[in-house]
């Protein structure tokens, strides 16, 4: 079985990584998308913000929720603290950059 703290590494970075497209496409909206209907415009945010908690939740819970009902709970719990672990890393540095380029 592959470690947890491994799992949790490409979770949390998979996280990052959908995080980071998700914001080159609201960074590039007027220019793929023009001057949009304010209306559409608003439930397609809240279509995306939907499908972004189900893709970090299917990332943070996924694998540790199998795992758990396949009486590995232990493991279950390991796997997702190391996830959020990791992930906090992640944010750290992020945060990180942002002050170090202010």
């Amino acid at each position: 079985m592959v470690k947890a703290s491994k799992i949790g590494f490409f979770s949390a970075l998979g996280i990052v990584v959908y995080a980071a497209l998700v914001s080159l496409v609201m960074n590039n909206a007027n220019e793929l998308f023009g001057h949009a209907n304010q209306y559409l415009s608003q439930i397609a945010f809240l279509a995306l913000l939907s499908l972004s908690a189900a893709v970090v939740g299917g990332l943070v819970l996924g694998k540790p929720f199998q795992m758990y009902l396949d009486g590995k709970k232990k493991e279950a719990v390991s796997l997702f603290l190391q996830t959020i672990g990791w992930l906090a890393a992640f944010t750290a540095i992020l945060i990180g950059f942002l002050v170090l380029n202010k």
